[in-house]
């Protein structure tokens, strides 16, 4: 039997022993997700299932699969209110599937990707789960990341000016092509950094597809996902990229028709609105965030295209991903510029 890339079934099952699992007959191993990020499987046995998460087999990007990240936020989470998987193992270095990777307990939840799986919903679903999404992520941002071992997890003082600057280093890591709009972005955004900001634990790529639902309960979330992004940092980066998401090209950058771009879905405005309320708090330089969060997009975009070009397997739509870079780089411009 052909192994599934960047696995090693027998390694993987002799390292769940190693961690007190005991196996329930034989490991078997299914790709759950081998597209735009880590590569994500379900590893099962007869009685009990786990996700294992590690970086793409090629076309590595600094710091965009990094599984220590990962794994330190969920273990230090929970004992929060925000919803978490059960973390079972970590292979910091890599010895058992050549890369580090994470193991924690699968949830048989529903994970709503595409906009198929968005019609398994009622629209009182997708009223519930938004107010969820936001609700979570709320909660999120107000976590004491101090009392939970985070203190060190990031440096949230200068967080967005560094953000900027981090993303326009990235762009020159991945870029097929020159784009004027970038540099452009680019000054506008370091012209305009707010001189200070809230600091919370962010989880950087935060949307429906990165949780999974109660299977009984739409409306509620069972674990949140996805957390290599995750760092301390401006609370007002992870609202505004989940209200850029909601932009149909996107569907352009997963290479799906996405659930999160469709209009049963709240408005940017609406969700911001929303986290607003929630939170108690206004959106300062808020056209600032959307522009980054559009700068951010563009960059990530051409970034599943570089690794398309590179080898790497990022699945349907990779090698025109960086056909959406353009448009969110208008968009951030139109932003900061204060303009619809």
């Amino acid at each position: 039997m052909t192994e599934l890339p960047g696995m090693n079934t027998p390694a993987l099952a002799a390292f769940l022993g190693e961690n007190g699992v005991a196996l329930d007959g034989e490991l078997r191993v299914e790709l759950i997700s081998g597209g735009r990020s880590n590569l994500t499987y379900k590893a099962f046995d007869d009685t009990s299932a786990w996700v294992v998460r590690r970086p793409p087999t090629s076309g590595l990007t600094p710091s965009a699969h990094d599984m220590a990240r990962e794994w330190a936020v969920t273990s230090a989470l929970q004992s929060t209110d925000v919803p978490v998987a059960r973390t079972v193992a970590f292979d910091r270095d890599g010895d058992v599937l050549g890369a580090p990777a994470t193991v924690v307990e699968f949830d048989p939840g529903t994970v709503i990707r595409t906009r198929e799986d968005l019609d398994s919903l009622s629209d009182e679903d997708v009223a519930a789960n938004t107010s969820e999404l936001i609700r979570v992520l709320a909660r999120l941002h107000q976590v004491n990341y101090d009392a939970v071992g985070l203190g060190s997890f990031g440096k949230p003082a200068g967080f967005v000016g560094r953000q900027v600057k981090t993303w326009a280093r990235q762009w020159e890591t991945v870029k097929t092509r020159e784009l004027p709009d970038v540099e452009k972005l680019r000054d506008k955004l370091e012209a305009a950094v707010p001189p200070s900001s809230e600091a919370s634990i962010v989880h950087g790529d935060y949307r429906i597809d990165n949780v999974i639902l109660q299977r009984e309960n739409p409306g509620s979330i069972a674990a949140v996902v996805d957390w290599e992004l995750s760092t301390l940092g401006d609370p007002l980066t992870d609202i505004a990229l989940m209200c850029v998401y909601r932009q149909p090209v996107f569907d352009a950058v997963l290479g799906t028709s996405a659930a999160w771009t469709s209009d049963r879905y709240p408005s940017a405005d609406e969700l911001a609105q929303m986290y607003s309320r929630e939170t108690g708090s206004e959106l300062p330089e808020w056209n600032f965030y959307l522009a980054l969060a559009n700068f951010k997009l563009g960059v990530i975009g051409e970034g599943i295209t570089h690794r398309a070009l590179s080898g790497s397997d990022s699945g349907p739509g990779a090698s025109s991903a960086a056909e959406a870079t353009q448009e969110f780089m208008a968009s951030g411009l139109r932003a900061i510029e204060g303009k619809k």
